[in-house]
C-alpha cells in the first residue's frame, strides 16, 4: 500500500496538511495554556498556536510557486471545511444518544459542543485573514520583483495575524463580561495583544520552513514544466 504514496503530487500533500491544520485547530484549539504574566495580568494562549508555522508555510509556499489564485483556493477550502465541521458538530451533538453512551454524553457535548457565536467568529476570522495574507504576499512579491521572501512572508503573516485575532476576539467576546465600548475595548486589548505577539513570534519561527516548502514545490513544478516541453517538442 505504501509504495503508492510516492505517486501523490507535492501540492496534494500541501492541501492535505493544510486541511489537517484547519481541522486540528478547530477541534483542539479550545485548550489554553499559561504564557506568563506581565503587570499583574495573566496571559494564556491556545494550543492551536503551534499549528501556525505549518499554516504560514503552506500558504506562503503555494502563493510563491503557484500564485495568488491557487493560494486563495487553499484558504477557501479551509473555510469550507470549517463550515462543514461546525454543521456536523451541531448535528452530532443534537442527535439523541444511546443508553450505553449516557456516561459519556455530557463530556462529549462539552468537548465538541460549540456555540454559534464562536463558530461564526472562527470562520469569519479565518476567511478574512487568510485572503488578506494571500493578497499582501502577492502585492509584495510584485513590488519586490520576486525577492525578499522572508520579508514578504513575515509582513503578510504579521498583518493577517492581527486581523485574525481582532476579528475573532471581537466577534466572540465583545460584551461577554463587560458593558460599554471603552470597557470592552480595554478587555479585548488584553486578549488581542498577547495572542498577536505570540503569532508574530511563530511567523518568525516559520520563515525557514517557508523556504523549505518553496524548494519542495518548485522542484515538482520544474519537473512538470520540463515534461510538458518534452511532450510538445516530440509532437512537432
Amino acid at each position: 500500500m505504501f509504495h503508492k504514496f510516492g505517486k501523490f503530487k507535492k501540492i496534494d500533500v500541501f492541501v492535505a496538511l493544510y486541511i489537517f491544520g484547519v481541522v486540528a485547530a478547530a477541534l483542539m484549539g479550545a485548550k489554553v495554556m499559561p504564557l506568563g504574566s506581565l503587570f499583574g495580568l495573566n496571559f494564556n494562549i491556545s494550543v492551536a498556536l503551534f499549528l501556525l508555522p505549518l499554516m504560514f508555510t503552506l500558504t506562503d509556499a503555494v502563493n510563491e510557486i503557484y500564485g495568488r489564485k491557487r493560494a486563495e483556493q487553499l484558504v477557501w477550502l479551509g473555510v469550507g471545511v470549517q463550515i462543514l465541521l461546525v454543521l456536523f458538530i451541531w448535528l452530532a451533538t443534537s442527535l439523541p444518544h444511546a443508553a450505553r453512551f449516557e456516561p459519556l454524553n455530557d463530556s462529549y457535548n462539552a468537548v465538541f459542543g460549540i456555540s454559534v457565536r464562536f463558530a461564526v467568529a472562527s470562520v469569519m476570522a479565518f476567511a478574512v485573514s487568510g485572503i488578506f495574507d494571500v493578497l499582501i504576499f502577492s502585492r509584495l512579491k510584485k513590488a519586490s520583483k520576486g525577492k525578499f521572501v522572508w520579508l514578504r512572508s513575515n509582513v503578510s503573516n504579521v498583518a493577517s495575524a492581527l486581523i485574525d485575532t481582532v476579528v475573532f476576539m471581537t466577534v466572540a467576546y465583545y460584551g461577554f463580561f463587560v458593558e460599554g465600548f471603552s470597557a470592552n475595548a480595554l478587555w479585548l486589548a488584553g486578549l488581542i495583544l498577547p495572542y498577536w505577539t505570540a503569532k508574530c513570534v511563530m511567523s518568525a519561527i516559520s520563515t525557514p520552513l517557508v523556504y523549505a516548502g518553496i524548494r519542495y514545490l518548485r522542484k515538482e513544478k520544474t519537473d512538470v514544466s520540463q515534461s510538458n516541453q518534452n511532450v510538445f517538442s516530440a509532437g512537432e
